[in-house]
């Protein structure tokens, strides 16, 4: 039976895909060859990673009223989206032009991801038990009074500062149990070259957010756990990357249902890995997120071999 809940504050966005034969040019009126939509955003994405991985997770959204198959998508998953509103208000999306030569150029509307207001989210978090776990990334607004809010009430707050922006800095990082970073995201918060060595990264987060867990994920180099004197590291597995979109957000997905089932740290980022080793291997970002039956297949038989 699962343990304490998770919460996810995070973005729903819809990502709007035109294949081109090469990116716009200023003036210019071009045909697509191609075009898709599908669900996009860290904080979906990460819902439903966690959802497939078989953890118990609700997701705190905000979604114009006309894309309600997107909320659909995430209840499919096995998502509670009774917190995720609909509203009268464009929803957040990307523009992805993608030319021939893989090149790509992209339009980011925050739409009503940026919505929140400091009250409903009070009363969200009010609904939440001492112990449960909230997670975030940068992609809503109003994360400063979350983060102190959620804080106060006794929940654990885990972070994943993506896109990493200056503005993060001012963030009250302090209230956080649970940091996921990846190199950029480590540099610039730690304030250090992109070009340290992990051990480097990690001394320079452990100094700056003594109290935090860390996770920091580093692609080929494989990904590290820290906390205090403890520090373990889990190696890349060994598959050719064919995408590696949502690779980070499977990997949280993916951790998270394995922390709430109380597993130890080392299965968490062995599990975690592994779900993300098989999303790479397939394009897309979220239809890319492995289920939790290919997961453990892959942990008997390898993830190449999956």
């Amino acid at each position: 039976m699962p343990h304490s809940a998770i919460h996810n504050f995070g973005s729903i966005n819809l990502d709007h895909f035109y294949r081109v034969p090469h990116l716009v040019k200023p003036g210019e009126t071009l045909a697509s060859h191609d075009y898709r939509v599908g669900l996009g955003g860290k904080g979906a994405n990460q819902s439903l990673a966690t959802a497939r991985a078989g953890g118990r997770i609700c997701h705190w959204g905000r979604l114009g009223r006309q894309d309600s198959w997107a909320r659909d998508t995430l209840a499919r998953a096995g998502v509670d989206v009774s917190c995720v509103e609909l509203v009268d208000e464009p929803s957040g999306h990307a523009i992805i032009q993608v030319d021939d030569r893989g090149e790509n150029a992209i339009i980011l509307f925050p739409g009503a991801n940026h919505g929140f207001h400091p009250v409903e989210l009070s009363t969200l978090i009010e609904t939440t038990r001492p112990g449960d776990w909230l997670l975030l990334q940068n992609e809503c607004n109003a994360l400063a009074e979350v983060m102190v809010r959620a804080a106060d009430h006794g929940l654990n707050v885990v972070f994943n500062p993506a896109p990493m922006t200056d503005e993060v800095l001012s963030l009250p990082l302090g209230a956080c149990r649970l940091l996921f970073v990846n190199r950029v995201e480590a540099a610039g918060l730690a304030e250090v070259e992109e070009a340290s060595t992990a051990e480097a990264l990690l001394d320079a987060l452990a100094a700056k957010l003594p109290g935090c867990e860390t996770v920091l994920t580093l692609g080929g180099e494989g990904a590290w756990y820290q906390y205090g004197d403890e520090r373990l590291h889990q190696p890349a597995l060994p598959v050719t990357p064919v995408d590696t979109t949502a690779a980070g957000d499977t990997f949280i997905g993916y951790y998270l249902a394995a922390l709430q089932e109380a597993r130890p740290v080392g299965d968490c980022l062995r599990r975690a890995a592994t779900a993300a080793a098989l999303g790479v291997q397939r394009p897309g970002a979220a239809e890319s997120i492995p289920e939790r039956d290919e997961v453990e297949r892959a942990l008997r038989n390898g993830p190449a071999g999956s």
